[in-house]
């Protein structure tokens, strides 16, 4: 029963580490496309691969829920392990427990601030493009005339409050990546006395370089609306 329980346990961590992994790999791929709207280029780039991504069948109706089982599995593995540790952490204190950073004790709380930040950006961008999409009908993508992605990221960084909210999101995500990095290649077995400072100069710069990425966009376009003012 002890070993059961032992493996159990372990799973769920492995478990939890891999859809980790997997929303890394989703943010890092996010930010890439994102940091396409940069490119002087009237947004031709961040257009056509926004296109492809919106319409093309393997990524709408296979990788999306995919997606989307990740993100609320990785939660909720996160809300039970937080619970099964706090529990542990009251029957056995621990030096270990009171040598921990805030962030590894704290992982619900970023996680979950990171959740209400995604429900603000499923309003924002996914709704209204599955209205547009799927109840409207119009697989086109255009807007009098051309593409409008790039016009949408646009108005939606055109109000300050939108892009503090932005930042204020992201710090938390930068967070929760500073722990969560190291802790799923712990999870998964990959610790060494070699490997471990690697592991953590790059979660380092993961949890740092990502975020400021979104942010940056975020930062640009407000000002870009600032400086040659957006008429929709």
């Amino acid at each position: 029963m002890i070993n059961f329980y032992l493996y159990y346990t372990i799973g769920r961590k492995v478990l939890m580490a891999l859809s980790g992994f997997f929303l890394m790999v989703f943010l890092m791929q996010h930010l890439v496309i994102n940091l396409t709207s940069l490119i002087p280029d009237n947004g031709n780039t961040f257009n056509s691969i926004s296109h492809f991504m919106g319409t093309n069948p393997l990524v709408q109706f296979f990788l999306q829920p995919i997606l989307i089982f990740g993100f609320l599995f990785h939660l909720l593995m996160g809300i039970i392990l937080d619970y099964q540790n706090k529990k542990a952490s009251l029957k056995y204190f621990s030096n270990k427990n009171i040598n921990s950073s805030w962030v590894s004790r704290n992982m619900i709380i970023t996680g979950l601030m990171i959740f209400s930040f995604l429900c603000l950006h499923f309003i924002d961008f996914w709704i209204p493009e599955l209205t547009i999409k799927y109840i409207n009908g119009d697989m086109s993508g255009m807007h009098n005339g051309h593409y409008r992605y790039y016009d949408d990221i646009r108005i939606k960084f055109n109000d300050l409050w939108r892009v503090l909210l932005y930042v204020f999101s992201f710090l938390f995500l930068s967070l929760h990546l500073l722990h969560g990095f190291q802790s799923s290649f712990q999870s998964v077995g990959f610790r060494t006395k070699k490997s471990t400072p690697i592991i953590k100069k790059l979660s380092y710069f993961y949890a740092v370089a990502v975020p400021a990425g979104f942010v940056l966009v975020a930062v640009f376009h407000y000002l870009n609306n600032i400086l040659h003012p957006f008429s929709h």
